[in-house]
């Protein structure tokens, strides 16, 4: 397991002084990177190897947005490999030990030279050292895409949102879709699959649906094909 500490910072939280959840999935991100980048394969070293870490999906609960000023400790480890997919979980807890956040993801080891899925070697997967995964029900990684629905504005992809892999960041399709949310709806549960990789100059239209608590948003090109499938449920 890797851990580090951390303060709610002012640029992390929203007008009611909680933690944003774009904030807490970047704490997530950060946190897988430096746990990579601790064992030797941080994002340099992979890219010199011509390779990188792909993120295919997001399962996070919400038990409690941390406030702002207040101590925190995230923390991550790698549960599982299956072919060319990682398996990770990460937690967020407070100074009491409670625990705020809690996810799983789904990761893909990605040849960025033929741009196409590879087998983990063992060498690196024994370089992680498995640990149990967190107790949770697991939910898929596939999310059905909206058929019928609400369309929103366009959304241009600016330079802001390019990640060191050349296409929109996982967390930046987060608040994207948190656009098409009704006010006063709070979020415990977010779920989202990545099918397509956006790129600086592309347009996103999104289009979603809500049904009950649940509230599902497609980021889709100009001809409906999915970026990327964010689950919202309160």
């Amino acid at each position: 397991m890797y851990q580090f500490k951390s303060r709610v910072r002012f640029s992390e939280v929203d007008s009611h002084l909680n933690m944003t959840l774009p904030s807490i999935i970047n704490y997530f991100q950060d946190c897988s990177t430096f746990h990579s980048d601790s064992i030797g394969q941080g994002i340099e070293v992979m890219m010199e190897q011509g390779y990188a870490w792909i993120l295919s999906s997001w399962q996070i609960i919400i038990n409690r947005y941390p406030r702002f000023g207040e101590e925190i400790t995230i923390s991550t480890w790698a549960h599982g490999w299956k072919a060319f997919f990682g398996y990770r979980n990460f937690k967020m807890e407070d100074a009491e030990g409670n625990i705020l956040a809690y996810s799983n993801t789904n990761w893909i080891y990605m040849n960025i030279k033929t741009g196409r899925p590879e087998r983990i070697p063992k060498e690196v997967s024994d370089l992680y050292a498995c640990e149990p995964a967190i107790p949770m029900e697991e939910a898929s990684r596939k999310i059905a895409p909206v058929t019928e629905g609400i369309s929103l504005s366009p959304i241009q992809v600016h330079k802001y949102d390019i990640d060191s892999n050349n296409h929109v960041n996982n967390e930046r399709y987060v608040p994207m879709a948190m656009e098409c949310l009704p006010d006063g709806f709070i979020i415990r549960q977010l779920r989202v699959e990545y099918r397509n990789s956006a790129v600086y100059g592309d347009t996103i239209y999104p289009f979603y649906h809500q049904e009950g608590d649940t509230l599902k948003v497609s980021l889709n090109d100009a001809d409906g094909i999915p970026y990327a499938i964010v689950e919202f449920q309160s």
